[in-house]
């Protein structure tokens, strides 16, 4: 099981601490909680935190010195400033002082937790150590015994130290972020923030806003000023996923950005000058963009000063092995579970396979085939039902289900068992609950919502089934 997320809660107000203790306790948090402004500094500088939750006005010493001081000794930990309505403007100065968030009260709790969600992610993106080789311990590393990722490596060191952007190319599922991150670990901006946004992700309207920040009024609902991610990301590091999918107006705009080291805020006059790496990433065809008009050939000299291709999977096939065994030995701990071998059968198997989703699909497939192993040498024929393309299978059903069902109806046959039924929609259950809780990077409310089901009824059943998966996923 993974440890959960610890959480520094400073909150004056007894009672509303009392509650959101018992909210995010709820929500399988580790809750420490301080009722003054400078008891609470301590702790947090001299214990180990994931997120801290205050209150602007506290006794002792105030919100906002609080997050200079913190951001000054402890400048990746993220902070989520609580402010009323009336100290709005004093939140936006503290968010450029360092905090991750300010919410402004009363809020509703679901958008608490979602910044938590957020914050513990963000958190350990840039805490959470990348090694450059495989380990012994589980946890994440660039795995790989391959020419084609020593020469990644290689070129990691290369770069790391230097003050240039980079590009990041190669399919999806490669491990462009983890690249991103190792780069950011190893170079001089390491104890400054890491903030990685998927381009492709935000829709066009509010991506801008979140790159730059905006100012009150700049458009319908902008009732107050917000920092963008480049203020944020000052004198650290920006990481720009899927930047093939950025809009014309966006690339002049990040162009400008990388040529004069300033931005404007969304409806702003004023310009800000920024200190930020930018490392970019995308598995689309530039060139070939380029050469249509859909991406300016400027801002691609411009972000491509140094190129790191990452190989597919299909193209480093003696990593197969490696990354299995890998990804066995992760999720074994952080599930709980016996660690299965794997059958030199079923290892040929996946060194055979394609891979089309490269390093993503083969441990989304490993996660399924420990599920279904129980502890249990992995076999050939649970591979290939595991690779097997849904869509062929009847019903609708998944390969691994369709198994399933059939080695529990074969075992009943023999009469070694006598609730099929029962195990089926058990091994169901886990299999659905696991995929939803990693798809949502461990946002329970999220999860649950996706699901139909109450969060109360997908912790109940979380419980039941003995799953505890960890807050955030920084694959």
């Amino acid at each position: 099981m993974s440890p959960a997320a610890r959480i520094l809660l400073i909150e004056d107000d007894i009672s509303l601490a009392a509650n959101l203790r018992q909210v995010l306790e709820d929500e399988s948090y580790a809750v420490t909680h301080s009722a003054r402004g400078d008891e609470g500094l301590r702790r947090a500088e001299s214990e180990e935190f994931e997120v801290v939750v205050t209150d602007l006005r506290l006794p002792g010493l105030g919100g906002l010195e609080l997050v200079r001081r913190l951001h000054i000794s402890k400048p990746r930990l993220p902070v989520i400033l609580m402010t009323a309505h009336g100290t709005i403007e004093t939140a936006i100065e503290a968010t450029k002082l360092g905090a991750y968030e300010y919410l402004q009260k009363p809020f509703e709790m679901e958008r608490l937790l979602e910044l938590l969600h957020h914050s513990v992610a963000a958190g350990t993106l840039m805490s959470e150590p990348v090694a450059l080789a495989e380990t012994s311990r589980p946890g994440t590393a660039l795995v790989g015994v391959s020419n084609a990722m020593q020469e990644v490596c290689k070129e990691i060191g290369r770069v790391a130290a230097k003050p240039v952007t980079v590009l990041l190319r190669g399919e999806t599922g490669t491990g462009k972020e983890l690249i991103a991150r190792a780069i950011y670990q190893h170079s001089g901006r390491s104890g400054a923030p890491f903030i990685a946004i998927n381009c492709a992700a935000i829709p066009e309207n509010l991506l801008e806003s979140e790159l730059f920040g905006h100012e009150r009024g700049a458009f319908t609902g902008a009732d107050h000023r917000r920092i963008g991610r480049f203020e944020q990301a000052d004198r650290g590091t920006l990481f720009l996923d899927e930047i093939g999918d950025l809009s014309p107006g966006i690339q002049v705009k990040l162009l400008r950005v990388l040529q004069e080291r300033t931005i404007q805020r969304v409806g702003g006059n004023e310009t800000l000058s920024v200190d930020v790496r930018v490392i970019a990433a995308t598995h689309r065809d530039l060139e070939a963009m380029m050469a249509e008009g859909k991406f300016r050939a400027d801002l691609f000299y411009r972000l491509s000063v140094v190129t790191i291709h990452l190989p597919p999977l299909r193209q480093r096939r003696e990593d197969v092995a490696v990354l299995a065994r890998h990804f066995l030995r992760k999720y074994a701990a952080e599930y709980e579970v016996p660690e299965p071998g794997l059958s030199t059968e079923a290892i040929r198997l996946l060194e055979a396979d394609p891979w089309p989703g490269n390093i993503r699909q083969l441990e989304n497939v490993i996660r399924r085939l420990l599920l279904q192993a129980r502890g249990l040498p992995i076999q050939p024929e649970q591979v290939r039902q595991s690779l097997q393309n849904p869509k062929g299978e009847e019903a609708g059903q998944s390969g691994s289900l369709h198994s399933l069902a059939a080695d529990l109806l074969a075992r009943a046959q023999r009469g070694e068992l006598t609730d099929a039924y029962a195990r089926l929609l058990e091994e169901a259950e886990k299999e659905v609950l696991t995929q939803a809780i990693e798809l949502a990077r461990g946002n329970q409310a999220q999860a649950a919502r996706w699901l139909g089901i109450s969060r109360l009824t997908l912790r109940e059943k979380l419980t039941q089934l003995g799953l505890r998966p960890r807050h955030g996923n920084a694959g």
